[in-house]
């Protein structure tokens, strides 16, 4: 569902360094839940991983990991990162949106920044649904969402209201929490974000229905 304008602007962001949301290290929301969500050993899914930085904490805890990209240069750095740092990460450049992903069912999924960048409640509600897919009965899934509440002037992330991060996710998730936070990020001041945890329902759709 990422076009092919959308993969190429990335890749020149990257290309010229202008990415704000890199920063070098794991989201402090992931540090922060992550113990409670899952047991080392356990399959996680992130999706998204940028250059690396979260998947691989993830890994150094304990945890199997599998990290997806749509960006050919961001996941290069991302495994080139891991390498040099003896991290075992099972990167893929996939679009989960298009193709599954092996190794499902997981114990857990991530994104930071993936879930904010569809623009329709449909392309959402089969975001929720495709991660939902991957995961086993009941599993997590923890993410980290720009909010419309934040005022800070000039571009950022893409901004969403409660409401429309709850009608895409209900459908396949009980949500045990959305909370008003801030993105781990070198600006000053950060972007605010929600922090998103679902518990998969059970007998959620296969599907995703306008």
């Amino acid at each position: 569902m990422s076009s092919k304008e959308d993969i190429n602007c990335f890749e020149s962001m990257y290309r010229s360094g202008h990415t704000p949301w890199d920063t070098g290290r794991p989201d402090k929301n992931l540090k922060e839940y992550l113990a409670s969500l899952v047991s080392p050993g356990a399959k996680v899914l992130e999706i998204g991983c940028g250059t690396g930085d979260n998947a691989i904490f993830m890994a150094r805890t304990g945890l199997k990991v599998t990290a997806t990209e749509i960006v050919p240069m961001a996941l290069q750095k991302a495994v080139e990162k891991a390498k040099k740092k003896s991290v075992n990460v099972n990167f893929l450049l996939r679009d989960i949106m298009e193709k599954d992903i092996s190794g499902r069912p997981f114990d857990m999924a991530f994104d930071r920044g993936c879930f904010h960048h569809f623009d329709s409640l449909q392309k959402r509600r089969k975001f929720a649904q495709r991660i939902s897919y991957h995961l086993r009965e009941e599993g997590s899934w923890l993410s980290l969402i720009g909010n419309a509440d934040d005022t800070r002037p000039g571009k950022g992330p893409p901004r969403l209201k409660a409401l429309e991060v709850v009608e895409a996710v209900e459908p396949f998730f009980e949500i045990l929490f959305l909370k008003s936070s801030y993105f781990d990020s070198n600006q000053d001041p950060p972007p605010r974000c929600w922090v998103l945890l679902g518990k998969k329902r059970k007998g959620a759709p296969l599907k995703a229905t306008p």
